[in-house]
């Protein structure tokens, strides 16, 4: 399948491209796009990407065409650009988040019109849910009675610095060579869907929790609406600095609420910039037992995800540790093909990208509500 990769990027360095040259048996890269010439330069040639298929903007690249399915990489909301590829024909995959506000969706949502549909060859890159040890677990949680017996979800990330993370990926320097023009052009287009959803005068910490949640704590949710089940509502939210943490570095995030079945979930985003590795742990408590996860750092693609079975009865107490040789990224690329040529849904797609929107808005509702600050936005009415 010829695909088309727009943001050549961080997780494009270090994840996406190195596996789709392993998936070679699936992929062909037929076109980049990015707005860095050199990065562009640099990567074309590594891939041998014909200096014809390369583009400084994504839209001259679906103008061109030659590729049958798109990735979506580049930074900010991917809307406008996923309903322009979905409306040539394409399969899109788009990185989390999809869009900031509700608003933005709409066209993908429509149920009539000449939009309608689209959205069904939209996968939204939540990788952690095809993580062979998510699946796994899955598969046990369901034999344990499925989301209705879950008591609760406890969610802890340990997140350092991404320099930290990064180290041991050695990418060179970016090559600084984008258009200053573009760059703040972008920047206020960005700024735009963010200002539909919390309103022109929102609060620092409002836009802060909103951009944590949008952007990294929109995996964890992911993966407790497969568990559970989409959260109920969020009647907890807080905002606090770790100790090491330096003036321009983002804060700690708390949520909590209850589950769509009754049951509770608890959230603890730490930014710990001197924290010796990443760490993700997901536990699920339900009925007869536990059942934990344990993400490495995204960035390593041959660290496995750990999955702890804890089970027994009459204070006799029994675990099994699961792990599997490749991780979410690949099956998630395993599974956008299969979208793409059989028409195989995706774990996530567009509803799931609303669901994130309205958890965060709950999220800063209730942060404002017990600070006192005004929401003018789509948050208002969360």
């Amino acid at each position: 399948m010829r695909v088309a990769v727009a943001g050549l990027g961080t997780v494009a360095q270090t994840v996406h491209l190195p596996l789709l040259e392993r998936l070679a048996d699936r992929f062909t890269v037929a076109a980049l796009a990015d707005l860095s010439p050199g990065l562009l330069r640099q990567t074309g040639e590594r891939l041998g990407v014909p200096e014809a298929q390369r583009f400084t903007e994504v839209g001259t690249m679906l103008d061109h065409g030659g590729f049958d399915a798109v990735m979506l990489l580049t930074s900010g909301s991917h809307v406008p650009d996923a309903l322009d590829a979905l409306r040539r024909g394409h399969t899109v995959l788009a990185e989390k988040p999809l869009g900031y506000a509700h608003g933005e969706l709409a066209g993908l949502l429509a149920a009539d019109g000449p939009d309608a549909g689209l959205a069904d060859r939209l996968m939204v890159g939540y990788m952690k849910q095809y993580d062979p040890a998510t699946r796994r677990l899955v598969e046990l949680l369901a034999a344990a009675g499925g989301p209705e017996a879950v008591h609760s979800v406890e969610v802890t990330v340990l997140h350092p610095s991404a320099e930290a993370q990064l180290a041991f990926a050695r990418l060179p320097a970016p090559p600084g060579d984008v258009d200053p023009a573009t760059l703040a052009a972008l920047a206020t287009a960005q700024q735009l869907p963010l200002t539909a959803a919390l309103g022109a005068e929102a609060a620092p910490e409002v836009r802060t929790l909103y951009g944590i949640t949008m952007n990294s704590v929109c995996h964890e949710l992911s993966l407790i609406r497969l568990l559970a089940g989409a959260p109920a509502g969020v009647d907890h939210a807080a905002l606090w600095r770790a100790p090491s943490a330096g003036e321009g570095d983002p804060p700690s995030v708390e949520l909590a609420g209850t589950l769509a079945h009754g049951g509770r979930f608890g959230i603890r985003w730490l930014y710990q910039p001197d924290y010796p590795a990443y760490r993700e742990t997901v536990t699920v408590h339900h009925a007869t037992g536990s059942l934990e996860l344990v993400f490495p750092s995204p960035y390593r693609l041959n660290v496995p995800t750990t999955l702890t079975v804890t089970g027994g009865g009459e204070e006799s107490e029994h675990r099994t540790v699961h792990t599997s040789p490749s991780g979410g990224f690949e099956a998630e690329l395993v599974a956008f093909h299969e979208l793409a040529t059989r028409g195989t849904p995706p774990l996530s797609g567009v509803d799931e990208a609303a669901a994130d929107i309205t958890f965060a808005q709950q999220a800063v509702a209730r942060l404002a509500a017990v600070h006192g600050h005004a929401l003018t936005g789509e948050a208002a009415h969360a």
